[in-house]
């Protein structure tokens, strides 16, 4: 590795995913017919690294995965798309993590994930991945992983004089020890509903409302609000929203993560935060229009 290469450290989950495609997802105690289903790589950390990686900019995920079929699939998919797994630890013993996505037959979805290995992140993968955590880097975190792993690879980077991106999703109460140490929050209409108070979060104006309430808390947050676009708002009073771009949805799977990752790599080369969300809001229109 080169240490001087600014780099977009993803420090979070790496899951298996098994995807099924049916005509509606199930009800409570219904079963429904699926036409297809396909495995896929992923997790959020994965997903988003990946994502930094295909723009260019060096990516390095530090993620934890089992001795087991999964997780060799899912360090080699790392290996394939560029993303440096040095930091990618094998525990003896445990199970990778895997989902189970049910979509749709309006591309919409489902799932269920079960963290494995995830959950043994901690100071040992934080400790052996010092030489990441630097000045001009980028950390992306998620909540897929023990939130006191998070805090441990947020204040090493941020003692480094890097920046801190959370994506808060799945969502869950975020304690006041990680919250100080975000730089920037991503969050969707859902998460942003939990953390801002509960309103409701459909249009534009209500994004911008929620991302209000957020940036008195962090110095940048971002809410995204599906098909109608993303807004921001940062502490020091700057806010805008940007309206989604005009596709035929084929499938949501992976947008968010697609939006981070991409994000993450705009920051990196410097971009402000407009360009950067700019950006990232055109790359998921482009994933959520492709066939995959």
């Amino acid at each position: 590795m080169t240490a001087s290469i600014p780099v977009v450290v993803v420090f979070g989950s790496l899951h298996y995913d098994i995807i099924v495609k049916g005509p509606a997802r199930p009800r409570k105690g219904e079963t429904v017919t699926g036409s297809t289903w396909n495995p896929a790589c992923g997790g959020k950390g994965g997903n988003q690294a990946v994502s930094a990686a295909k723009t260019g900019v060096r990516s390095a995920m530090i993620g934890a995965v089992g001795n087991d079929d999964f997780g060799g699939t899912l360090t080699a998919n790392l290996a394939a798309n560029a993303v440096e797994l040095d930091h990618v630890r094998v525990i003896e013993g445990a199970a990778s993590g895997m989902s189970v996505a049910i979509f749709d037959s309006e591309g919409d979805y489902g799932a269920v994930i079960v963290s494995g290995s995830n959950l043994q992140l901690g100071q040992t993968d934080v400790e052996q991945a010092a030489a990441l955590f630097q000045a001009g880097n980028i950390l992306v975190l998620q909540n897929e992983v023990p939130e006191q792993a998070n805090v441990l690879a947020a204040s090493a980077m941020k003692k480094a004089g890097g920046k801190v991106v959370l994506n808060a999703a799945p969502v869950r109460d975020l304690s006041p020890e990680l919250a100080g140490l975000i730089d920037v929050l991503v969050v969707n209409a859902v998460e942003a509903e939990a953390l801002a108070g509960g309103a409701e979060v459909d249009t534009l104006d209500d994004a911008i409302a929620a991302a209000r309430v957020l940036a008195k808390l962090f110095p940048v947050a971002v809410v995204t609000a599906g098909g109608a676009g993303v807004a921001y708002a940062t502490l020091d009073g700057e806010e805008a929203t940007i309206p989604a771009i005009k596709i035929k949805l084929v499938s949501t799977h992976g947008a968010g993560d697609e939006f981070i990752g991409v994000l993450a790599a705009q920051l990196l080369r410097g971009d402000g935060i407009k360009a950067a969300l700019s950006a990232a809001n055109e790359a998921a229109a482009i994933l959520v229009s492709s066939l995959r």
